[in-house]
């Protein structure tokens, strides 16, 4: 489950619809009835946050988002314009180093899909949208 403070619009999440796990988009939220507009590529909806989900980051992940992986003697580094992740196990996304200038960030858990777009945004000031 993901709570609704730490989603914003354009973020790519999981949706249980009606049983069904959907990947879709947040449209908007509604911090006071605890519930996430999303579209599921079918409709959009009002989902409670216990039917969010996030989507796990993975290479697959970071190449619709555009990234480029520069293999480096066993650890790999993607790469979108001036932002930098690096991981230091090739296909381990549990350590996690990343920078946009001057601005370095590293994570020893994992993290989830919305939450790199949610950093990528906050250190770049441009959304992190799928191509």
């Amino acid at each position: 489950m993901i709570k609704i403070g730490h989603l914003q619009a354009g973020d790519i999440i999981m949706v249980n619809h009606e049983g069904l796990m959907r990947e879709g988009t947040v449209v908007q939220t509604n911090r006071e009835e605890h519930m996430a507009l999303v579209d599921n590529g079918i409709q959009a909806f009002w989902y409670p946050q216990q039917d969010l989900f996030p989507v796990a980051l993975n290479e697959d992940q970071l190449h619709k988002f555009g990234f480029e992986a520069e293999d480096m003697n066993g650890s790999v580094k993607y790469k979108k314009g001036a932002f930098r992740m690096l991981l230091p196990e090739k296909g381990n996304f549990s350590k996690v180093e990343m920078w946009y200038r001057e601005d370095r960030r590293h994570f020893e858990i994992p993290i989830a899909v919305h939450e790199l777009q949610n950093l990528h945004a906050s250190m770049t000031k441009v959304p992190l949208e799928r191509h």
